[in-house]
């Protein structure tokens, strides 16, 4: 078997090479009042702000020119209202891209789970009664191969959240799920996952929203 990372077996979750200048867009939801506060944001199922609807409808001028041949969406309504109000047609709901299930931190910031915990990271030290970081890689590399076989036919989309985005991304170029903490990822910032020489990239990562508000949390 050829060692992960060779020319025969690209380092990411989706098995067999691709061809080169592929586009898998990655988008955040718009801004919703936790997201602006910096609360934690799995489970609970929170509409878009004034602001967010805004970002969204901002996409339309990045992705007018991607004709995706294929957008799978979260179940959540702040995902789905982005990708309605970005004017993307989703073909398919997939729960795999509901953002990390963060247990007992529902609703919390970081800074009061570090009261708690000095030092907390969701990527170092994880939720309780929550998911764990192999259950959400777990789910990103599904999505990743559910997409990667729709990527010949043309772009494809993915509408989500914030953490589960950064672990796509990171699973995308061979990277572990904790590594995703170390790509920002702000309210409605799109990113490109590409190929080259049948390499895993990344193309552009958090791009700045045409309505650029500051919400950079979950």
């Amino acid at each position: 078997m050829a060692e992960a990372g060779s020319l025969a077996e690209p380092a990411f979750a989706v098995p067999g090479p691709l061809p080169d200048g592929v586009q898998l867009w990655l988008v955040r939801h718009g801004e919703t009042t936790w997201s602006r506060s910096g609360r934690h944001t799995g489970r609970t199922d929170l509409p878009l702000t004034e602001a967010g609807a805004a970002q969204a409808v901002a996409l339309r001028e990045i992705l007018a020119d991607v004709r995706p041949a294929f957008v799978l969406c979260s179940p959540r309504q702040r995902a789905v209202a982005t990708a309605q109000l970005a004017g993307l047609r989703v073909d398919a709901i997939d729960e795999d891209l509901a953002e990390w299930d963060y247990g007992d931190y529902e609703g919390l910031t970081s800074h009061e789970i570090r009261q708690r915990v000095p030092g907390w990271s969701l990527w170092t030290h994880g939720v309780p009664d929550g998911e764990t970081a192999a259950q959400v890689a777990a789910r990103a590399d599904r999505v990743l191969r559910r997409a990667a076989s729709h990527l010949e036919r043309g772009p494809v989309v993915l509408v989500a959240h914030g953490h589960i985005s950064r672990v796509m991304g990171a699973r995308w170029i061979g990277l572990q799920a904790a590594d995703g903490g170390h790509f920002a990822l702000g309210t409605a910032a799109p990113s490109l996952l590409s190929t080259q020489y049948e390499t895993p990239v990344i193309d552009r990562w958090n791009l700045p929203n045409p309505s650029t508000t500051n919400g950079d949390s979950r």
